[in-house]
């Protein structure tokens, strides 16, 4: 009888030992996501070395999962449904309000810490954003950093206010969009991120004979990679050390950087991005 009491007891411990130990594993998948400011299957190309890169550095399983908006991405981490997430500068102070202060960005290309907006048309007219009154025009998203706020906010700061000095205003959604609807004469000008309207000229993906840059910004903080305030000390700081390490020195870190537009990655803090909020605000966008 004791025996088989033992043996029932050593069974059942056995048993929430393995319970435990599946639930120890399950929490050591980091749940990575993106605003949708490409393509998803640019996003899917860009994120598929990341994943690999990270899962080699935290020792534990990562996931990439694509949403739908923006507005998507800033739920999902202020829900925890995802444990990283790679923000505009607008969706990181979205998020920040969202949360009550409870989302922390970790690093943002160097390139950030001076990022540009352009503005493009396929209109041989149009040469300067005075020129684009009257006419019509596409934004990316609406909660997009470059593809909007900033690109709006500056059009203010230049005395235009596109809902009434535009004959229309569009959302293409992303940059890429974006550059298609100039391109196919859907609106006469738009404005996108500086990076990914370099990158189309580069990958000879939009025709610069056909459309040219009107207006450059002046320079802003914008993306980062962002967590919540409740993610476990350790885990950030080793997240935040695997993208401080990424050099261009090795074949890996070349493919990611490359991949994600980088020079390198430098640390970042909320107060970098207090300027867009400012512009939001003023723009009555929160």
């Amino acid at each position: 009888m004791i025996h088989r009491l033992m043996s029932r007891a050593l069974r059942v411990a056995a048993l929430a030992a393995a319970v435990a130990a599946a639930g120890a594993h399950a929490q050591q998948v980091l749940r990575v996501t993106a605003i949708p400011d490409e393509s998803p299957t640019e996003l899917a190309r860009k994120a598929a070395p990341l994943v690999k890169y990270l899962e080699s550095k935290l020792a534990m399983k990562v996931e990439y999962t694509p949403v739908t908006d923006y507005a998507a991405a800033v739920e999902t981490l202020v829900n925890r449904k995802i444990d990283l997430a790679w923000f505009g500068g607008f969706t990181f102070v979205q998020a920040s309000i969202r949360s009550g202060g409870q989302v922390v960005p970790l690093v943002q290309r160097e390139e950030d810490q001076k990022f540009r907006s352009v503005f493009v048309s396929a209109d041989p007219a149009i040469r300067t954003l005075a020129d684009i009154k009257g006419r019509d025009f596409s934004f990316g998203s609406q909660s997009s950093t470059s593809g909007h706020l900033m690109p709006r906010s500056f059009l203010m700061q230049a005395g235009i206010e596109p809902d009434r000095d535009f004959r229309r205003v569009a959302y293409s959604g992303a940059h890429d969009a974006t550059v298609a609807a100039v391109a196919a004469g859907k609106v006469a000008a738009g404005a996108l991120n500086i990076s990914v309207w370099d990158k189309l000229v580069t990958e000879n993906k939009v025709d610069t004979q056909r459309v040219h840059v009107v207006y450059t910004t002046p320079p802003y903080y914008d993306y980062n990679w962002t967590v919540h305030a409740q993610m476990p000390a350790a885990l950030r700081e080793k997240i935040k050390a695997a993208f401080l390490a990424l050099s261009r020195d090795t074949a890996e870190g070349r493919e990611v950087l490359e991949l994600q537009r980088a020079t390198r990655f430098v640390p970042t803090q909320p107060e970098n991005y207090k300027g867009i909020e400012a512009a939001a605000r003023a723009a009555g966008l929160i």
